[in-house]
């Protein structure tokens, strides 16, 4: 397993941006909870925590396309680094706001600004991955690993927010100011690296004449829209499982214990995500994915039949092992598909139907737990696994073109 990563991590530059940009994706699974938890504690209202968290996420799951595009023809550092000053300047001011006790109107304006320029940083470092990397097993290891990195942040970013947000030593704000911090230093220290950074693909008529499959729209790619859509509703799963998580440790008189619960899927994850990049698979792309959409759906069937915590956290360890080699298998086969001018964006249409099928998720386990109790939130969350299945067969055709290899010399 070593070796393969090693053969990655030795390329010139490489640890720098795989380090800068593991800082800079923390405030991803940061900034929601902190945002939270530090309204509702100043404004006294879940309905007005709950709206400036919705703003911030929607404006990120409209901005980030548009950044991605925009860097796929201009370059990383050029469109991301006035993006970043005022998205982290936005997040300041929110955090002078929210502590002056200002209207929910500036607020709201102010989480929008910050999550709109957000933009995608998992995007953006495969992107430089892709750009480096010439061997397609090289590729498929750096995109576990990310797909590893993803679920340290995932895993430790929502425990540190709320450490920081709930202590009584630190001010509410505190996960927002964090949130900054990273931000910054990852994400300044990532764009001043331009030794790896991507060349950009300026649009130019004649170029477009000479190779018209290069400019096509990125979702008029059929492979691409398959994913996203099986991307969508797995993101659903993971909200929906974060709630049922909560309320079947809230039910067993445990509350605290569902950080556990949802720490122990995401080490799943990331022991997964190691190991399915240490090697390269014989299956192409479309089996692999489905394969593991398959197994989460399996798995998450049995959710709602644990007796207790105990089982729970078993069954959630060996379904997450499924997650990474699932989302990995869904990033290559955009990596293999999109045109190498097109991948940044590619990379930000999964990211965002990911996120978006999160909020959803969210809000209708939500629905289903004050139905039903968290035996019917975990019936949402096998639910949504099993429509990603459906979704996954019912875009095979397009899936099926996306070939385990292509070439790379454009890249």
């Amino acid at each position: 397993m070593a070796t393969s990563y090693s053969t990655i991590l030795t390329r010139s530059g490489a640890r720098s941006f795989t380090s800068a940009g593991l800082i800079a994706r923390f405030p991803m699974s940061m900034v929601g909870i902190s945002t939270i938890l530090a309204v509702e504690e100043l404004y006294g209202s879940y309905t007005a925590a709950g709206l400036v968290s919705a703003a911030s996420f929607v404006a990120m799951a409209v901005g980030a396309p548009i950044l991605a595009r925009c860097v796929d023809r201009f370059g990383q550092s050029r469109i991301m680094l006035p993006a970043i000053v005022i998205s982290s300047t936005s997040l300041a001011g929110l955090v002078a706001a929210a502590s002056a006790h200002m209207r929910l109107g500036v607020l709201t304006v102010l989480a929008t600004l910050a999550g709109g320029l957000t933009g995608s940083m998992g995007s953006l470092v495969r992107a430089r991955w892709t750009a480096m990397l010439t061997r397609p097993e090289d590729v498929h290891a750096a995109f576990s690993l990310e797909a590893a990195l993803d679920e340290v942040a995932f895993i430790l970013g929502p425990v540190l927010a709320t450490a920081l947000c709930t202590t009584s030593v630190l001010p509410v704000t505190s996960g927002w100011l964090t949130c900054l911090a990273m931000q910054l230093v990852g994400g300044l220290w990532f764009l001043s690296q331009r030794a790896t950074e991507p060349a950009a693909h300026p649009h130019r008529p004649q170029q477009a004449a000479h190779d018209s499959a290069d400019h096509r729209p990125v979702l008029r790619y059929g492979a691409v829209v398959a994913a996203a859509v099986v991307f969508l509703l797995l993101g659903a799963m993971f909200g929906a499982n974060d709630v049922a998580a909560v309320a079947f440790a809230t039910e067993a008189g445990r509350k605290s214990a569902s950080g556990l619960v949802l720490a122990v899927w995401g080490v799943g994850s990331f022991a997964a995500a190691l190991l399915y990049g240490s090697r390269t698979w014989g299956w192409p792309l479309w089996k692999q994915l489905l394969a593991g959409t398959m197994a989460l759906a399996v798995g998450t069937s049995t959710f709602s039949l644990a007796p207790n915590l105990v089982v729970l956290s078993v069954l959630a360890l060996l379904t997450g092992l499924a997650i990474a080699p699932t989302l990995t298998s869904g990033n290559n086969i955009v990596q293999v598909t999109v045109a190498p001018s097109q991948l940044t964006e590619g990379l930000a249409w999964v990211s965002t139907a990911l996120n978006v099928g999160v909020s959803v998720g969210s809000l209708l386990a939500g629905q289903a737990a004050d139905a039903g109790g968290s035996r019917a939130a975990y019936l949402a969350v096998a639910g949504f696994a099993w429509t990603a299945v459906v979704a996954g067969t019912v875009g095979l055709p397009a899936l099926r073109l996306a070939r385990t290899t292509r070439p790379l010399a454009a890249h």
